[in-house]
């Protein structure tokens, strides 16, 4: 075994770097997280989206100017840590780690659900193995089967949204542009959509496997975050022209419940299947970035030290990414796929909060302070605007890391 200080291995490129990014957010989220938003925000889907993309945008301009400054595995764990302090870092990664580990066993359980309804805890087990092994041999055989995964989902959606404005069923009138749920609402369904956002979150945590990071990383950010922008822009338009804010506020699979809708059943069950390999792809993608999250962590013994070793093959953080791929494993055996996802998003805001305020350091400039000022400001109020039991279970698994932190602050000072 190689020591924890072993580097990785640099191969990946801006097509790999985009891919990765986009498998984590033209995944599971497009799915799923458009009915519970227009449960939220009623005829102010599109406005919730809207806020959704801004805090979005502002996210990842900040992640995007930090990883070309810092350029190592961590994401905003090794942000927060340079530019704020170590209990910020500590606290961003640890957000970070356990609320995406919340969705390794989210996306594993959307699997079952759409593979075996039936077994579905079983099958998200299985699925969590599985691609925990995808990712133990190496970092570019993950970028290859998440190619694949991408294109095939953004074939499924490409037939969603023909199949839907194409249809005689599809009336402009059914968009609706009010906020009947009050602003409130809107905020609460921004938060709920920006879970399906934050996979630009993976590209940085790669830090130490892309070529030329300071170039590639913004560049690979910016794109993926905009093709996903306008995947999502276009599927919500398509399904709403369809069901309506109504219709799909009480849909339980609202892209099948669309193109069945629209006139075409045949699609219902390649739809089906695209929500499967959707899960999967991001499955994959967050193993991958939670893992070198954990990496980091353990290299500076904020988690077992044991966790930083480097596959002398593959190098792959791999003791990392077995401990997550077990723990997502647990999970979805016994967890339920709604509590997860808010859990999630509040972990995930938080997390991207720490990186707007570690932006905020990088330039003195006002014009370059407002956006992530912006950026701070949107996460705080979508964290919580976020269901309130969403906010409460966060605000506690967050306060656990708190006191790790304290602890092994003593510890070490005794030491």
């Amino acid at each position: 075994m190689t020591s924890p200080g072993s580097p990785l291995r640099r191969t990946l490129g801006t097509g790999d770097a985009v891919v990765i990014g986009l498998g984590s957010m033209v995944g599971a989220g497009v799915f799923a997280a458009l009915a519970p938003a227009a449960r939220a925000a009623g005829s102010g889907l599109l406005p919730a989206l809207a806020v959704a993309a801004v805090v979005a945008y502002c996210n990842a301009t900040s992640s995007a100017r930090l990883a070309a400054r810092h350029p190592a595995s961590g994401g905003t764990y090794v942000y927060g840590r340079e530019r704020l302090g170590p209990f910020w870092g500590h606290l961003a990664g640890w957000a970070f780690v356990v609320g995406k580990t919340a969705s390794c066993a989210a996306m594993a359980l959307t699997v079952g659900a759409y593979v075996w309804p039936a077994q579905s805890h079983a099958v998200a087990v299985a699925a969590v193995v599985a691609l925990t092994a995808v990712n133990y041999g190496g970092v570019q055989k993950s970028a290859w089967l998440t190619r694949a995964i991408v294109t095939v989902v953004l074939a499924v959606l490409a037939a969603v949204v023909v199949g839907c404005l194409g249809s005689a069923e599809s009336d402009a009138g059914r968009l609706g542009f009010g906020a009947s749920e009050g602003a409130g609402g809107v905020l609460q369904a921004a938060g709920l959509l920006f879970f399906a956002f934050a996979g630009y979150a993976r590209i940085a945590t790669l830090g130490e496997e892309v070529r030329d990071p300071a170039r590639t990383i913004p560049r690979a950010i910016s794109v993926a975050l905009g093709i996903a922008l306008a995947v999502y822009a276009c599927v919500a338009v398509a399904v709403l022209s369809v069901l309506g804010s109504g219709g799909l506020a009480g849909a339980t699979a609202p892209l099948a419940d669309a193109v069945r809708a629209a006139g075409a059943p045949e699609l219902v069950p390649v739809v089906r299947a695209g929500a499967a390999v959707a899960a999967a792809g991001s499955l994959l993608a967050l193993i991958l970035g939670v893992s070198r999250t954990t990496l980091a962590m353990a290299r500076d013994r904020h988690l077992p030290g044991v966790l930083a070793a480097v596959h002398p093959r593959t190098r792959v953080p791999h003791r990392a990414e077995l401990a997550v791929g077990a723990v997502a494993a647990v999970l979805a055996a016994t967890v339920d796929v709604r509590g997860a996802i808010g859990f999630s998003s509040f972990g995930v805001l938080v997390y991207y909060a720490v990186a707007n305020a570690s932006a905020w350091t990088l330039d003195r400039a006002p014009a370059a302070r407002l956006v992530p000022a912006v950026g701070l400001l949107g996460c705080a109020l979508l964290a919580f605007s976020l269901p309130a039991e969403s906010v409460v279970v966060g605000a506690g698994v967050l306060a656990v890391g708190v006191v790790s932190y304290a602890v092994r602050r003593r510890v070490t000072a005794r030491g």
